[in-house]
């Protein structure tokens, strides 16, 4: 048997299924759209699902493709054995209502033993116990011995997801030899050890749940099947792991090179070669989609991972960063299947660095945390780190609890591991409460998926603002109905429009909708499953019904403003570019008639100077009048004509190539201006980061820029008027100003330093001796936490060696201060702990170093008990 390499087994697979009138779909984003019940697409029928319920037509009723998937629920595991991995693709054949059983295992046993050629006496199926007419087919027509099929129950053999769409199911599995084998009498398919792979799994869908375990048969049926190609690979080059497939390996070896270890030469060695391997795979193709590392979501998923591969990287003793030269790897390995690696590789480098650089910073800090809560441990006699303060250190340093473990342990320290998990487990219970409860497809419920699926909408709004069509349906806010009266909410589907609905960032038009006997307020139009058009609102008069020939008006000048908007964030997209680097990518946009907003990947703010220079650049491009033109051309050709694709959208065979002059050229389905010049005007408003990574810049066009210069110069005048001045004096006025307050608190603070002096009498009377360390607790009034300090510093002086402890009564507040000579603290004393326990009686809390604490409490007449409670507490310190 030829040993294939992961590239030519996609391929081989995707031919075959071609061969057999399947349309080869590409890869669908690791990013769901349009189903919340899913964080990551983690199965090749996951984005498919509106084809399996019918809620969308398929571009054809036989689909295949190979799908990229992320799984994280075995996280813990990977690179403790070498089974488990979080990215896979899965190599998939769909069929919706077209062949079932029959064609669906006659073809998977065609592939593997004639395409792939595996020993078909090796190949072993199996089926739900009570599917006959699968087990029928393997033995009466493809020739399989019935001791050779294996019947499994439900938990094996049947794929259900809650409610929904479900069915039996028919694996395949290869012996792979003794040498796998577990050695054990009876070991046979099933067994858990690694002789008998799972290779293939068909699922019939030919049922639908109601959620209580009630069955009906779908009258549409479908065929689900899943196929992890690394397995596939394991299997045809006879290794024994996914990370000795060609393409891994190659992956693995970079590893053990950048590290200089050798695979299985040491347990511990090889969990974090296999771990940072796997990772990185996951997050070359997360960052490639678009995800962002943040502290939720998706993008806690990707920030786990990076911090995960970046911290075995350490254990293995690697120096600096590493992992944009290990993504370059995972990039050569895999761009033939999926090219937009290749086209986001400068992206993926920086996002890694990035995160990797701010990781070693949050570790060192994470360090110097753990440090502090030794010393606690160490000064309270306690040997266990609280499972709280381990989550803590999890939570907000992403330190993986083994981590905080192996640095106590060799200082002779324990963790609380079950207060640990408790805390763990509260987080999880958060995270899936904070999950929305979704049907089937991941999606709210709502009146429009009752509309037959073969209602379509055609947008004739490029060239028109007015246009005549029927109305198709109509919508109230709950069902559908034939006619809409006066007063009444509801949706309005025509067949064509000119009313653009709100996607790619632009704003759905508004306007109205009208015939001789009523007349219905576009509010919004919005873009719905399977390219049906509504426009939202509401009836101002009249009556409307269905069927009717309807008079569709788009509001001009609305809409006139939005194409501003857009066109001016193509421009001002490769002008951030141009300035900033090949390294910004849109990451989300809001055009809107009155501004445009947009989100773009760049790592630090940008300077005055970038943002002058990025705004000139556009104006540039406006007084340069620039002819805007539109092509539609197959999606591979205008990507090799240049032009910018964006992030996670998913794009038809036909799109729409919008160039402005030389300058700018983007793929874009929106509506914009037939010259630069009609943008007047562009002025960026404000700069500012939204998430990690991710910046984002509101700005203005047109007459929106000359309403706020109006506005501007408005608010100078206002200010002037307050300073009684000219508007060109303000600047000098103002400096006067704060030179006069800053004379004047600096004559404050001397006051306020004597006043508290003098409340407090003779100090040296009020120092008591606790066995042989000098106290000296007073109370003070009316001062803040800074003139607190500077006495508590002044005190301390006077004293020489000793602890200092001061209350302020303060607007209904107490702040307290506790300090500590090194002395002192050599005879035991700890301000932190000291200021604890002084804190409590004033009903409030605060702590800090040995040396010095600070707190605040809410009870201000008991601040005279909580200073006379001093001395006691310093007693028990004082060895």
């Amino acid at each position: 048997m030829k040993k294939y390499g992961v590239n030519e087994l996609r391929q081989m697979f995707l031919d075959f299924m071609e061969s057999k009138g399947h349309l080869v779909m590409k890869s669908f984003s690791l990013v769901p759209q349009g189903d919340k019940s899913l964080l990551l697409i983690n199965a090749g029928m996951a984005p498919l699902k509106p084809y399996f319920t019918g809620a969308e037509i398929p571009p054809r009723t036989r689909v295949t493709t190979c799908q990229k998937c992320i799984r994280t629920g075995d996280i813990e595991n990977v690179g403790k054995t070498a089974r488990h991995g979080t990215f896979f693709e899965m190599l998939g054949n769909f069929s919706f209502g077209d062949y079932f059983k029959t064609e669906a295992i006659h073809w998977s046993w065609e592939f593997l033993t004639e395409v792939v050629g595996l020993d078909a006496d090796r190949l072993y199926p199996s089926v739900y116990q009570d599917d006959d007419e699968a087990f029928d087919i393997w033995n009466k027509e493809v020739g399989i011995p019935a001791e050779r099929i294996f019947r499994f129950g439900k938990e094996d053999n049947f794929w259900e997801h809650g409610a929904g769409p479900c069915g039996p199911c028919s694996e395949i599995y290869y012996d792979r030899g003794e040498k796998y084998g577990c050695g054990k009498p009876g070991c046979t398919v099933g067994c858990d050890c690694d002789r008998y792979m799972e290779v293939w799994n068909n699922v019939f869908t030919q049922f639908e749940n109601d959620g209580n375990g009630n069955y009906t048969t779908l009258k549409q049926k479908n065929i689900d099947t899943g196929m992890g190609l690394e397995r596939l690979a394991v299997v045809v080059q006879d290794v024994d792991s996914i990370f000795d497939v060609d393409t891994i390996c190659a992956l693995r070896n970079l590893v053990c090179e950048i590290s200089g270890k050798e695979y299985e030469k040491n347990y511990q060695d090889d969990v974090s070669i296999r771990l940072i391997t796997d990772h990185i795979r996951s997050a070359t193709f997360m960052i490639s989609d678009g995800i962002m590392p943040t502290n939720e979501g998706r993008g806690y998923v990707l920030r786990r991972l990076i911090r995960r591969a970046a911290r075995h990287g350490r254990l293995l003793g690697i120096q600096g960063t590493f992992l944009a030269k290990l993504s370059e790897e995972v990039i050569n390995g895999s761009k033939a299947g999926y090219p937009e690696l290749e086209e986001k590789k400068e992206f993926i480098f920086k996002v890694l660095t990035n995160e990797e650089n701010q990781f070693n910073k949050t570790i060192d800090q994470g360090l110097r945390i753990l440090g502090d809560m030794e010393e606690e441990m160490r000064a309270a006699g306690a040997k266990t780190l609280s499972g709280e303060n381990a989550f803590k250190l999890y939570d907000t340093y992403g330190f993986p609890l083994d981590l905080t473990k192996e640095i106590l342990e060799e200082k002779g320290y324990t963790i609380d591991e079950d207060g640990f998990q408790k805390a763990m487990e509260e987080q999880r219970v958060k995270a899936r409460t904070s999950r929305e409860v979704t049907n089937y497809m991941g999606a709210d419920a709502t009146v429009y998926d009752e509309i037959d699926v073969n209602v379509t909408t055609d947008f004739e709004g490029y060239d028109h603002l007015t246009y005549d069509s029927e109305i198709t349906v109509l919508t109230t806010e709950k069902e559908i109905v034939t006619s809409l009266m006066e007063g009444q909410k509801g949706t309005v589907f025509v067949k064509e429009t000119p009313f653009y609905a709100t996607m790619g960032g632009q704003e759905g038009d508004c306007g109205v909708i009208e015939t001789a006997n009523g007349k219905f307020i576009v509010e919004d139009t919005i873009k719905l499953r399977g390219g049906k058009f509504g426009h939202v609102g509401y009836m101002e008069s009249g009556m409307l019904s269905t069927g009717e020939t309807v008079s569709l008006k788009v509001n001009e000048q609305a809409r006139r403003d939005t194409e501003k908007n857009h066109s001016a964030t193509h421009l001002l997209q490769k002008a951030l570019k141009t300035v900033l680097g090949s390294h910004v990518e849109q990451k989300g946009s809001l055009v809107t008639p009155d501004r445009l907003r947009f989100d773009f990947a760049h790592f630090q703010a940008m300077t005055p100077d970038e943002i002058a220079e990025a705004e000139a650049l556009v104006n540039k491009a406006i007084q340069a009048a620039l002819p805007v033109e539109t092509n539609v051309m197959d999606i591979e050709e205008a990507k090799k004509s240049g032009a910018m694709a964006l992030f996670g959208e998913k794009y038809d065979q036909k799109v729409r190539v919008v160039s402005m002059g030389d300058f700018s050229k983007e793929l874009c389905g929106g509506t914009h201006v037939r010259n630069t010049s009609s943008i007047m005007l562009f002025k960026i408003v404000s700069e500012a980061g939204i998430a990690a990574g991710v910046r984002r810049i509101e700005a203005l066009t047109g007459n929106g820029v000359i309403e706020y210069y109006k506005k501007q110069e408005a608010m100078l005048h206002e200010a002037a008027k307050a300073l009684k001045a000219q508007p060109t004096e303000v600047v000098e006025k103002i400096a006067h100003l704060q030179a006069d307050i800053k004379a004047l608190q600096s004559e404050n603070e001397s006051l306020k330093s004597k006043l508290a002096q003098g409340s407090l009498g003779d100090v040296m009377n009020q120092i008591v001796d606790v066995k042989g360390v000098k106290l000296l607790a007073a109370r003070v009034e009316g001062i803040d936490m800074n003139g607190l300090r500077d006495l508590g510093d002044q005190l301390k002086e006077k004293i020489g060696e000793g602890v200092v402890v001061l209350a302020a009564v303060n607007g209904g507040k107490v702040n307290l201060l506790a300090m500590a000579t090194d002395a002192a603290q050599k005879a035991g004393a700890h301000a932190g702990n000291l200021i604890k326990g002084v804190a409590a009686i004033v009903g409030g809390g605060g702590g800090g170093r040995p040396n010095m604490a600070q707190a605040g409490g809410k009870n201000p007449e008991k601040a005279q008990e909580a200073i006379d409670a001093a001395a006691g507490i310093l007693e028990q310190q004082i060895h």
